[in-house]
């Protein structure tokens, strides 16, 4: 059982990361304006509600939960580009949530 919830965990995470990777990357190719940049890059209180005002709410639901899971490596990089800012964060985020999680779930399931 508990195999099946870490299972669960684990794809939904590389779903919500991946999504957020492709919307990311889908407005950078869009327009890549400097407002943008310094939203993505950092983002405080007030750009956070301009991104609010520019996304849908189902938009805005997978931007919020991919910024609470990517939070603990937003700080390992810091750089200009706003492909990099993002980019490595989401591989740690893929490896932890997706690969780590699963391997968690298979070891749980030898153990069983």
């Amino acid at each position: 059982m508990l195999e099946g919830i870490l299972r669960a965990c684990a794809i939904a995470a590389t779903v919500v990361i991946g999504g957020g990777f492709v919307l990311f990357a889908l407005d950078e190719l869009d327009s890549a304006s400097d407002r943008q940049r310094s939203v993505l890059t950092d983002p405080d209180r007030t750009q956070e509600r301009m991104r609010e005002a520019e996304h849908s709410r189902g938009r805005e639901l997978v931007d919020d939960a991919n910024d609470a899971l990517l939070k603990p490596f937003a700080d390992v990089v810091r750089s200009g580009d706003p492909w990099v800012v993002r980019g490595v964060p989401t591989l740690l985020g893929l490896l932890v949530y997706g690969v780590g999680l699963g391997f968690l779930a298979r070891y749980v399931r030898a153990r069983a």
